[in-house]
């Protein structure tokens, strides 16, 4: 047997049951990082500013999080804090998993830089098993196996990570009107030359549809959703 202390972070008792209780915790230093986050982006993150923030030596960090990738999982765990999950669900699936993907949604905005480290990174600590928990919940009469009720809380999960990213994308580059409205012409001038026949008569038959970026998440979560409440008896 290794003597190795464990890779996971929540495998590692935050502090030693003997001597003086430490100076932080893991919540303060996830909190500044952040912050800094927030402020700069993934890329602005090290264990230097995080110490300057908290007015301590950055070597009395690694006492606490040895690794940065340790770090992102505290990280992202503590956002997975800032859901408000009722204590049960409301009886009502749908609602309850359309308030879940619009926290998870809102979170996303606040924090730009987590739908990227959520699609890279596996990871799960106390409050994603929070969330978890609350999902299951909300599937539990849904007749379907343990793994397939995990692997809908990961496709739901994924695909507010890819909304997200994808809204930040635009944002980035200035919004959506112009890249919207450059795709239309393009994809006329594709359908025109008859190569493209379903996809001309998708384009002849679809309905005008709201381009508001809460109204096009609501509608794609909204499909997500069909599945997964779609299983329920099979």
């Amino acid at each position: 047997m290794t003597n190795e202390r464990p890779e996971l972070i929540w495998l590692r008792p935050e502090r030693s049951s003997r001597g003086p209780a430490p100076a932080h915790s893991r919540g303060a230093i996830a909190a500044a990082a952040i912050a800094l986050a927030d402020a700069e982006g993934l890329a602005g993150v090290s264990m230097r500013k995080i110490a300057a923030s908290l007015g301590v030596g950055t070597m009395s960090l690694y006492n606490y999080v040895p690794k940065k990738e340790q770090l992102f999982d505290l990280m992202l765990d503590a956002v997975a804090g800032e859901w408000e999950l009722p204590d049960a669900p409301s009886g009502d699936a749908r609602a309850d998993l359309e308030g879940f993907a619009r926290q998870g949604m809102a979170a996303m905005r606040r924090h730009p830089w987590v739908p990227s480290l959520v699609l890279t990174r596996t990871t799960i600590g106390p409050n994603s098993l929070r969330c978890v928990e609350y999902f299951m919940a909300v599937l539990a009469d849904v007749d379907e196996p343990g793994g397939t009720k995990m692997e809908l809380f990961a496709m739901l999960n994924s695909s507010i990570c890819q909304f997200a990213q994808w809204e930040a994308n635009q944002r980035a580059a200035g919004g959506t009107e112009q890249w919207q409205a450059e795709l239309v012409t393009y994809m006329s001038a594709a359908v025109g030359t008859g190569d493209y026949p379903h996809l001309a008569s998708a384009m002849t038959s679809a309905v005008p549809q709201d381009v508001d970026p809460d109204s096009i998440f609501d509608r794609g979560i909204g499909r997500i959703i069909d599945v997964i409440l779609g299983l329920k008896g099979s």
